[in-house]
């Protein structure tokens, strides 16, 4: 299986890298003739939303997948696309295991649990294994993910990104017609920098920011009921106001929503009537009205 991500590369050409000055100014050729992917839909897919932090350990996969959860609630055929390649998070957070089999065409049939279909690098090798890979091998084997997975019909494909606003942002931007971005935060200022970076890249890329959700807001003490914002309070709304964007929820810290996570039992499927998991559902609808789903 894994032998599918080692085929031979073609030469990638890039186009003045260090943004240095040109004498003149070139015409303006098509995307296909400046060597730029063309944007193309997921097969089977009716709407693709890609989920964003640009920080890393702000709980954005664990946003994707209660929200990929609360879409599959509603009835919505969903699945969720990790597409993290050195550190995936999905198959623990689905509590999935096993490597994929594939379909008559030679394409990867994702795994199933509790009515969302998933696919992850983390299927593909072993759970303490590292990735040891230059960066052509790793778009290589985001270009396969994206393309050579057999969803079998879905009405919203939830992709999970990593931190960052890089190579893998920058090819899922280029390569698949998103029908919009959520931005994951913090309140924390540190968080905030650099989601204010996400909104500005996929704004450069022409991509639909659908709104933020504001993580680990509050933590509320089981003992005193005595509410503290650790991480500060209203961040991600004031940025929200700053730049236009709608607000798409509020997450508090809470205990049971990294047990349930950890051991693979989301809290959309763990405590779907809670107040947390309220949260989530409000979010799919959200959600799924901007994008006509």
């Amino acid at each position: 299986m894994i032998k599918r991500f080692f085929s031979s590369l073609r030469h990638l050409q890039h186009e003045n890298p260090l943004g240095l000055p040109r004498s003149g100014t070139p015409p303006e050729l098509p995307r296909r003739l400046r060597g730029l992917p063309e944007k193309r839909k997921i097969r089977d897919v009716r709407k693709v939303i890609a989920v964003s932090s640009a920080k890393g350990g702000v709980g954005k996969s664990t946003i994707a997948v209660n929200l990929a959860l609360a879409f599959s609630r509603k009835g919505h055929r969903t699945g969720i696309l990790d597409t993290d390649i050195f550190g995936p998070s999905v198959p623990t957070l689905l509590n999935l295991s096993g490597e994929p089999r594939l379909s008559s065409n030679n394409q990867l049939v994702p795994l199933t649990n509790y009515g969302v279909k998933a696919m992850s690098m983390g299927f593909l090798v072993h759970e303490q294994a590292p990735v040891v890979w230059r960066g052509l091998m790793v778009m290589k084997a985001l270009q396969q993910l994206l393309h050579e997975v057999d969803w079998g019909g879905l009405d919203v494909l939830v992709l999970d990104l990593p931190p960052g606003t890089g190579d893998t942002q920058l090819t899922i931007t280029q390569q698949i017609t998103l029908d919009g971005a959520i931005i994951v935060s913090t309140p924390q200022d540190i968080a905030l920098k650099d989601a204010v970076k996400g909104i500005a890249m996929f704004r450069k890329v022409d991509v639909p920011i659908l709104g933020m959700v504001q993580n680990m807001s509050v933590f509320t003490c089981p003992q005193c009921n005595h509410s503290t914002h650790i991480f500060g309070s209203e961040g991600v709304v004031r940025e929200c106001s700053k730049h236009g964007i709608d607000f798409l929820g509020d997450v508090p810290l809470h205990a049971s929503i990294c047990d349930d996570a950890d051991r693979g039992k989301p809290t959309v499927v763990a405590e779907p009537t809670s107040s947390r998991g309220e949260v989530f559902v409000a979010m799919a609808n959200a959600v799924g009205a901007k994008i006509g789903l």
